[in-house]
């Protein structure tokens, strides 16, 4: 938490670990709770899972870090649960307990037996999702179902060091290899029917990242002032399953999609992610302009203080608008 000093005594790591270790219990629970006679749920090595949920002839992939699912859901349900349950899609879930990158021996092994059943050639549709560290492991393992679709939100294009040495917010990235099997998310996609890529572009790495997916199977989406909370702030404006499950059918559009991205307008943490973008640019008449149109919606303190300051700034320089009431 910003501004909030971290306590790092031994006892405050147990119950940090403890703490994590319960929620990764609850998912799996979750997870297997649906499963069904049919499904079964796997431990692949020391930090992935994987849980196959089989219902009707259309398949979501997904990858998640277990607390990617409990921060954008709120219950810690994976979103493919939600597909299973209401639209009788199966469901493959990875899950990783840490940042993994799922750069893992025992998760390739287990993809390769897949296609070695032929297991992808089962399902009618092939999504892939995933979201931040998912979205890369999303976008590379669709390697595996040719003409399968890739619906991913702030990946990864590759860490390895030589190849991003401008990224430097995943240090302890730097040691796992992603230069073997699996390794460069954008050359992975080539064979996908389509693959549509989420990003902030005021968020600078994540929009370099982006803009190494290219191809004419590709679709870059930007959510501007979503910053990393891309599939949250979705799934808080009730967006989020309908944008796979559009994407899955291939009746995502670009305008289809702003146009449905007209909800973050009344949603407060968007809202304050433009207010935070307003004040670095410090222009009076544009912060004035964007409180007014909150306070229609919300009583925030926050924005009421900005449109305060913003119309002294105004009055200041003799150019206080007539619509903008005079400061008190």
């Amino acid at each position: 938490m910003v501004g909030r000093e971290q306590d790092d005594t031994p006892m405050a790591e147990a119950m940090t670990q403890a703490r994590h270790a319960a929620s990764i219990e609850d998912v799996l629970e979750g997870l297997k709770s649906e499963l069904g006679p049919n499904g079964y749920q796997r431990i692949l090595d020391d930090h992935h899972t994987v849980s196959y949920v089989p219902r009707g002839p259309k398949l979501l992939v997904s990858f998640e870090k277990v607390q990617d699912t409990l921060d954008t859901t709120g219950d810690g349900m994976p979103l493919g649960l939600d597909f299973a349950d209401d639209k009788n899609w199966s469901v493959l879930h990875f899950t990783a307990d840490r940042d993994t990158w799922f750069r893992s021996e025992a998760v390739y092994a287990y993809l390769d037996d897949l296609v070695d059943e032929a297991f992808f050639e089962n399902f009618d549709q092939v999504t892939f999702y995933g979201t931040n560290m998912g979205g890369y492991a999303a976008a590379t393992f669709s390697v595996v179902a040719p003409g399968s679709t890739v619906i991913v939100m702030s990946p990864q294009a590759t860490l390895d060091a030589e190849l991003t040495e401008w990224d430097s917010r995943f240090p302890a990235a730097r040691m796992l290899d992603f230069t073997d099997r699996y390794g460069y998310a954008p050359d992975m996609i080539e064979g996908t029917r389509r693959a549509f890529i989420l990003y902030d572009p005021h968020a600078k790495l994540d929009c370099v990242h982006a803009t190494l997916f290219r191809g004419p199977n590709v679709t870059r989406l930007p959510c501007r002032f979503f910053e990393n909370q891309i599939a949250r702030t979705l799934f808080d404006i009730d967006l989020l399953h309908r944008v796979v499950e559009h994407a899955a059918e291939g009746r995502l559009t670009r305008s289809g999609f702003y146009h449905d991205l007209r909800r973050r307008r009344k949603h407060r943490r968007y809202l304050r992610h433009v207010l935070n973008h307003l004040e670095h640019l410090n222009r009076p008449y544009l912060m004035a302009l964007f409180c007014c149109h909150v306070l229609e919606w919300h009583d925030a303190p926050a924005f009421r203080r900005h449109l305060r300051q913003a119309q002294n700034q105004l009055a200041e320089r003799g150019r206080l608008p007539d619509w903008l009431p005079q400061p008190n």
